[in-house]
């Protein structure tokens, strides 16, 4: 991999640490329609989908009308939280962004959150500004189809070999794989690192601060 002139980070369980929030809401929205709640190991592995994905992958029995209502009281139940579930970033993160950055790496963001949900959350934290570009779930195809690489690469004009995603499930592994560039995972998120390993990260790293260091080691 040459150095990468886009670095592609994902959002849920890479840079903020929302998992427990979005299960919640889960929780919630099957509660308040009577449905048998999931494990909650079923519902954190779906978490970096697109919703529509995500509760199909959660949901498989149910109906499309009773996903819908699921999906309504999701939204409902999460635009509700407080401010902090949105900004709530893992250690060393606004500190790792800076420095890439300061090196010259341009960065953006691929995410299963909506376009709304998105915004919202690069208001919450000071480092949202730092995103030259973003793509999200309900805009354009869920991971793990790679429409959301293949746009950033295009509007931003960079060739798959130069760019790197970054996350914390195996969709973001098999995104990038199917793209054609490289990713790398981070050991704080939904999916285990064995996992990342087997769909292709490079590396997994146990701090985001690790990530700028392993840049510069020659491969």
């Amino acid at each position: 991999m040459t150095r990468p002139e886009l670095i592609v980070f994902d959002w849920d369980g890479t840079l903020v640490d929302s998992a427990g929030d979005i299960v919640s809401a889960m929780v919630h929205a099957s509660e308040a329609l009577a449905i048998p709640t999931p494990d909650t190991r079923v519902m954190r592995r779906a978490i970096g989908l697109g919703l529509v994905e995500a509760f199909a992958q959660i949901f498989p029995d149910r109906s499309e009308d009773e996903r819908q209502a699921l999906m309504a009281r999701y939204r409902e139940h999460y635009q509700r939280l407080p401010e902090r579930v949105f900004g709530q970033p893992f250690p060393a993160v606004d500190t790792t962004l800076a420095l890439l950055e300061e090196r010259g790496h341009t960065l953006a963001v691929a995410t299963g959150k909506s376009r709304a949900g998105l915004d919202r959350s690069l208001a919450a934290v000071p480092w949202g500004r730092i995103f030259r570009e973003s793509r999200c779930a309900d805009e354009t195809a869920s991971k793990p189809d790679p429409r959301m690489l293949e746009e950033l690469s295009l509007v931003l004009c960079v060739e798959p070999d130069a760019m790197l995603m970054v996350g914390d499930t195996t969709y973001d592994m098999e995104m990038a794989r199917r793209f054609g560039c490289a990713a790398v995972g981070v050991a704080w998120g939904v999916h285990e690192r064995e996992e990342l390993l087997e769909a292709g990260a490079q590396q997994v790293f146990a701090s985001v601060a690790d990530l700028p260091h392993w840049l510069l080691q020659p491969r």
